[in-house]
């Protein structure tokens, strides 16, 4: 499985829709899913994008960044 799409030659990223099977690729300039011998398998559905859209923007409302760099501990086997 390349990590490049074959049409467009974007990055692809996995998506797991289930435990027990085999995630699919998706193109993110293409939006198009493949399996992993590289076969288009389907195009993503608009339920699908607005479902992944409200995910992204819960997550940036519920995330707090404060800003503050994080440091390692020292001296913690």
């Amino acid at each position: 499985m390349t990590l490049f799409c074959k049409q467009c030659n974007e990055r692809r990223l996995p998506i797991v829709f289930a435990k027990d099977k085999p995630p699919l690729w998706l193109c993110d300039k293409c939006e198009n899913f493949a399996d992993g011998e590289d076969n288009i398998v389907r195009e993503l559905t608009k339920e699908e994008k607005d479902e992944m859209k409200k995910k992204l923007d819960d997550f940036e409302k519920n995330t707090v960044l404060t800003g503050e760099k994080l440091s390692r501990r020292k001296g913690v086997n």
